[in-house]
């Protein structure tokens, strides 16, 4: 155990308010994590609808975009998390996938949920599938922030013991300091991923590459944060050193620097109107 003058995280309800029952069903409960989704979910909204005025979108085809997206991450996230993380769990109770209220979400199940979102929307519209993923992308990183934060005030997914002098004694976590993982989270994957896309996108650049980039980043801030990041007690870490979240990080950096390849070798740069660079979905088809 690391003996060292740490901060302390309080401990904080999880739930900001609740009201109800109403009609024997509720209480219905505002909880951080959830508001922090909102934040994020309305962030991105408002970075989109800015950006819209220089697009062909819609403000009505924006919303129907956003709104898919936000099922997939919400299914997804869910899905994946049974899938990567406790699908034991589902063997022995298949309603398990249903008991969201007991928690788990998996951001590469979210991902996933996304890009199939996305998919499913730029299909019904015959848009560009690459050209939407690169509207989208720069925006991600928002929500994936504000999730963090909703995680550390939680006090959940914290990091592994350390003595450093920004280390957290976590209410659920035993007396050990630790790295404030939630945090270095928040960092890269939310704000250092953010300013790259957003910088990288501001430009014209081959369609696909944007979406790319996201996918490339993320798996390399993920892989690097794991190794301050608890891993989940009940996998622990494979043979070869590496937890359930780097090994999924691998496909995932492998796929976003094949697709930024791929946009280089194979699609044209495009010159837009668009602040980021991307055709506007209606002036793509591949």
């Amino acid at each position: 155990m690391l003996e060292i003058a740490a901060l302390t995280l309080p401990s904080i309800d999880p739930i900001i308010f609740e009201i109800g029952p109403f009609f024997g069903i509720g209480p219905i409960a505002l909880r951080w994590y959830g508001l922090m989704y909102l934040v994020g979910f309305v962030a991105a909204y408002w970075l989109a609808s800015r950006r819209l005025p220089r697009t062909p979108w819609t403000s009505e085809q924006l919303s129907d975009l956003l709104f898919y997206c936000f099922l997939g991450v919400i299914l997804g996230g869910r899905f994946g998390y049974v899938l990567f993380y406790s699908f034991s769990s589902f063997l022995e109770n298949p309603l398990y996938l249903f008991k969201i209220w007991e928690g788990g979400m998996s951001f590469h199940g979210g991902c996933l949920g996304v890009i199939f979102a996305a998919w499913a929307y730029a299909k019904i519209q015959k848009w560009s599938f690459l050209a939407v993923g690169d509207f989208i992308s720069p925006l991600v990183p928002i929500g994936l922030g504000a999730g963090r934060i909703g995680n550390f005030i939680n006090g959940e997914l914290w990091g592994r013991e350390s003595d450093v002098s920004w280390a957290f004694v976590f209410p659920d976590a035993g007396p050990e300091a630790r790295h404030p993982s939630q945090l270095y989270e928040f960092f890269l994957e939310g704000a250092v991923l953010f300013i790259i896309l957003w910088l990288f996108s501001a430009k014209p650049r081959p369609t696909g590459s944007v979406g790319g980039l996201f996918l490339l980043g993320y798996g390399v801030f993920r892989f690097i944060v794991e190794y301050f990041r608890e891993p989940d007690a009940h996998l622990g870490l494979y043979d070869i050193g590496l937890s359930q979240g780097q090994l999924l990080c691998i496909p995932m950096m492998l796929a976003g620097a094949g697709l930024i390849v791929f946009a280089y070798k194979y699609r044209p740069v495009v010159a837009s109107s668009t602040p980021d660079g991307t055709r506007g979905p209606k002036q793509a088809k591949g």
